[in-house]
């Protein structure tokens, strides 16, 4: 069974954006509440807070914006620039993905509470069984290959301009 908890968007990761309180949508996290087992769980997985911009993310809307602009000018220097920041863009992108997805696994508590009984062994077997994903849509990827082929395109339009 597969839940998602929260969607974002590219500008939201580039801009920041604030998690959404999951508390009264999401059956599981009702679950858990109602049963009392980890109250931490239950307030750290439904609280409101403010996430900050992604660096990876703002590089590469900013690169792709600069990249675009660059990419209308007649100057070779020019499209020397906005070849580099197609290709800069892409790999900030895959910078991103690499950094949410390490992001995810460090921010996973520990589940190691000592004693292993009681209601302690209950949170840590259902810590245990929680298996958290990133998933990015075909647009990303569409994005990272859009990058490249506009670096591509600004490296054959300068190569004709001899």
């Amino acid at each position: 069974m597969a839940s998602s908890l929260q969607t974002v968007s590219g500008v939201q990761l580039a801009t920041g954006f604030k998690m959404k309180n999951n508390s009264s949508d999401n059956s599981f996290l009702n679950d858990v509440k109602t049963e009392g087992i980890d109250k931490n769980i239950t307030k750290t997985a439904t609280k409101s807070d403010d996430k900050d911009p992604n660096l990876y993310a703002m590089i590469a809307l900013g690169l792709g914006i600069l990249g675009l602009a660059l990419s209308f000018t007649n100057a070779k220097a020019a499209l020397g620039g906005a070849m580099a920041t197609g290709v800069a863009s892409a790999g900030a992108l895959i910078g991103l993905m690499l950094d949410i997805k390490k992001n995810i696994k460090t921010s996973i508590p520990s589940t190691d509470t000592g004693s292993g009984t009681g209601l302690d062994n209950i949170g840590k077997s259902m810590s245990d069984n929680l298996n958290i994903t990133v998933d990015f849509t075909s647009w990303f990827y569409i994005a990272i290959v859009a990058f490249l082929a506009a670096a591509f395109f600004c490296y054959k339009r300068m190569s004709v301009k001899k």
